[in-house]
């Protein structure tokens, strides 16, 4: 199916001009023939009480022949009819025979049909005689014609200039816009520096103000892309290098056991770069979806107890006691807008760092209370904590805390990068803090209720 064409809005601007001003000429057309008539009418119908106005001093019978001839000096043109009777009814004049005006007529003006002809009719009554002056009515139609053609000629000349004035004013108004079209069809596919707004008209503006809050956007997206192929080609670059001698140790093993020991080994260095790998996929993935997720209503507490009971097994295996505290009030049945799979993502990911750094025979406390407005998550641990000026750092993605003795602590430095992007995107509070009662970190997220 052909798409249709795009609207060309400096057409649409010229024709509405152009019909406009072509109305604009009609109109005044119009209004000069009206005038034109209306001015004939009066014109003439002077010139025929002026007619009347000479006869009224009466005609003798004997003086038919002298008056055949037109009565008012100069008006030949106007083709004036003129009938005269007496009191009695003798028509005692009559300028044209064959028309078949009627011998009586209403008194004043009328108008009045004769032969297939439209008469204008001024019928004077006198104690002596009827006078009847009429004239064709095509007579002056045709004046009107000439004077309405006097006045509209000049304003159709002027129509053309008229178009060229808009067509001009249309061009230039959209110049500014023009200039714009081709700055962007100038650019390189990876300049997404701002366009240039100077001199836009203030209904253009706002597009181009928010086309440039776009291409900001797409810059940072760009630019965080970026950073993150580079940080992940460096931090896969270790574990891959880890593996390569893991599996030359493996091949140079001449016993069962340290064969054994360096499978072992291998397998976990593998077990770590799948982790890593499921890690960054998962950053990506809601980093992506940051922008467009569709949030629906969620119970938090049901989540939060399928991902204690997930990690449970985890924490059993290094005799860590991992334990949810009893949903009190209303905690159990209340609801988040969200996206139940970045959730999950976010709620395992705290529970892994907690037991990743708590040590064996440590305890791990999850509670979820309503507070105000919002659902509160706690995560408490009895691990070493993070000291307050890493806590900050620890959010960004691949910075990994650093342990008492100041090495860096084992793991990617991705989990919790990842909850703060999924909280983010759900307009939700990740904070770090201290655990009153077991001494290590707490993180608190801060849900709003849906």
């Amino acid at each position: 199916m052909r798409g249709q064409a795009p609207h060309s809005l400096r057409a649409r601007l010229l024709l509405t001009l152009l019909v406009a001003i072509a109305l604009g000429v009609l109109a005044q057309a119009a209004l000069a023939w009206r005038a034109a008539l209306a001015e004939a009418d009066a014109l003439f119908d002077h010139q025929m009480q002026q007619t009347a106005q000479a006869l009224r001093p009466g005609l003798p019978a004997w003086g038919l022949r002298e008056y055949s001839v037109p009565l008012v000096p100069g008006q030949e043109s106007s083709e004036f009819v003129v009938q005269v009777w007496t009191a009695d009814g003798l028509r005692i004049f009559e300028s044209n025979v064959s028309l078949g005006l009627p011998q009586r007529a209403v008194l004043g003006f009328s108008n009045v049909e004769a032969g297939g002809t439209t008469y204008r009719v001024l019928s004077v009554a006198t104690p002596l005689q009827v006078i009847q002056v009429a004239q064709d009515m095509a007579v002056r139609r045709s004046l009107a014609r000439q004077l309405a053609l006097g006045t509209a000629w000049p304003i159709a000349l002027m129509a053309p200039l008229l178009a060229l004035a808009a067509w001009w004013a249309v061009s230039g108004s959209l110049a500014p816009v023009e200039r714009v079209r081709r700055q962007v069809a100038r650019r390189r596919a990876d300049d997404l520096s701002p366009v240039d707004a100077a001199g836009l008209p203030a209904e253009v503006r706002p597009l181009v103000d928010e086309l440039n809050l776009l291409l900001a956007r797409m810059q940072q997206a760009f630019e965080a892309q970026q950073h993150f192929v580079a940080d992940a080609a460096h931090e896969l670059r270790s574990p891959l290098a880890a593996l390569k001698l893991q599996a030359q140790a493996l091949a140079r093993a001449v016993d069962e056991a340290t064969r054994t020991r360096a499978a072992e080994r291998l397998s976990a260095g593998i077990d770590r770069a799948t982790r890593l790998v499921e890690q960054l996929l998962a950053l990506a993935r809601q980093e992506a979806q940051a922008s467009g997720a569709a949030l629906q209503p969620l119970v938090l507490a049901e989540l939060v107890q399928r991902a204690v009971m997930d990690a449970a097994p985890v924490a059993h295996a290094r005799g860590i006691d991992l334990g949810l505290a009893p949903l009190a009030g209303d905690a159990a049945a209340a609801s988040v807008r969200g996206q139940g799979e970045a959730l999950a993502i976010l709620l395992r990911n705290l529970l892994d760092n907690a037991i990743k750094y708590t040590p064996e025979g440590g305890m791990v406390d999850v509670a979820l209370q309503v507070q105000a407005d919002a659902l509160v998550l706690t995560v408490d641990d009895s691990g070493p904590g993070i000291a307050l000026s890493e806590r900050e750092r620890v959010l960004r993605r691949f910075h990994r805390a650093q342990a008492a003795e100041g090495a860096a602590a084992a793991g990617s430095g991705l989990g919790l990068s990842i909850a703060q992007t999924i909280a983010q995107m759900h307009g939700a509070q990740l904070a770090l803090l201290d655990a009153p009662r077991l001494g290590g970190l707490r993180v608190q997220l801060a849900l709003p209720r849906a």
